[in-house]
């Protein structure tokens, strides 16, 4: 069973995450943790720190995602 994104913050009040591990954000994308390091480090996609903790943005995956698809579309085209 896949993990879900979000959490509840009360009775019945789901709360979408915004930060996700690197582990999380590597499952998200269906690859590997190794790979979304070697994105991170070719400034691919960015990342946030909390003390010492690296957290990818929600909001980051979903740009990189679009713009996957749009590099894919101009090849195409």
């Amino acid at each position: 069973m896949e993990r879900q994104t979000r959490t509840s913050r009360g009775p019945g009040e789901p709360v979408e995450k915004l930060l996700l591990t690197t582990s999380e954000a590597a499952r998200a994308l269906s690859i590997s943790r190794s790979k979304l390091y070697e994105l991170i480090g070719q400034g691919r996609l960015s990342t946030v720190h909390i003390d010492a903790s690296r957290r990818v943005p929600a909001q980051v995956l979903v740009e990189f995602i679009q713009h996957l698809q749009r590099e894919e579309a101009e090849c195409e085209a």
